[in-house]
């Protein structure tokens, strides 16, 4: 699974990498330390363009009961048929933009050991996302959820998932209202292992309440 992330790249070169050309988003500062239930900026096609949005990661579909919490990971090999997850990846997919994410590994008989995983050079990159509405008017609440997919060769040295981040090229067709389901069903594969890095860093990112440079710290 994916339950945390970082996002440090300002707005103005996120607005280039993902082609928003409207308003940019609220930026408080670097995030080190995104986790579930917070708000996170998503990416939505928009009248034939793109914009920026503020979603909650925790998924709560429009017939949910209790939208307090839901999933923040989809697999990718049920999304489609999955009741949860079916609706939004036909019709309401997002780029989640990040820059990092975190996985933690089992080491002996110790706590595990946190990892961040970026790509080569540190470059922001896209999660697939998914987003759905529930309650309407000003109760109207936004959620997400981020697919994941079986690791690659440098993912699988620490779990046995990771997030699907997809290629640039790729961004246009998942975020279609007319793109077929085998179509972005092919999107979501291993990022190449190639293109990215891991490294261990201190587990002062296993609280969320930290959100700060000692996240990415290598140890």
């Amino acid at each position: 699974m994916c339950g945390r992330y970082t996002l440090r790249t300002p707005p103005e070169r996120l607005a280039q990498v993902f082609g928003v050309e409207g308003p940019l988003p609220e930026w408080s500062g670097p995030s080190y330390n995104v986790a579930p239930s917070q708000r996170v900026l998503a990416v939505v096609g928009a009248d034939g363009g793109r914009r920026f949005e503020h979603l909650r990661w925790g998924l709560a579909p429009a017939w949910s009961k209790d939208p307090s919490s839901g999933p923040i990971n989809a697999r990718s090999e049920t999304v489609a048929e999955k009741p949860s997850f079916r609706s939004a990846f036909r019709s309401r997919r997002a780029l989640i933009p990040a820059d990092g994410y975190y996985e933690w590994k089992r080491v002996g008989k110790g706590p595990k050991q946190p990892y961040l995983f970026t790509l080569a050079g540190g470059e922001p990159f896209a999660f697939a996302g998914l987003w759905e509405r529930w309650g309407e008017g000003e109760e109207e609440l936004r959620t997400a959820a981020l697919l994941t997919t079986e690791p690659n060769a440098v993912a699988r040295e620490v779990h046995d998932r990771m997030p699907v981040i997809l290629p640039r090229e790729a961004y246009d067709l998942w975020l279609d209202p007319d793109a077929e389901k085998e179509e972005l069903l092919a999107l979501l594969a291993p990022y190449p292992a190639r293109e990215m890095e891991a490294y261990p860093v201190s587990t002062h990112v296993n609280s969320p309440k930290n959100n700060d440079p000692e996240c990415v710290r290598p140890v």
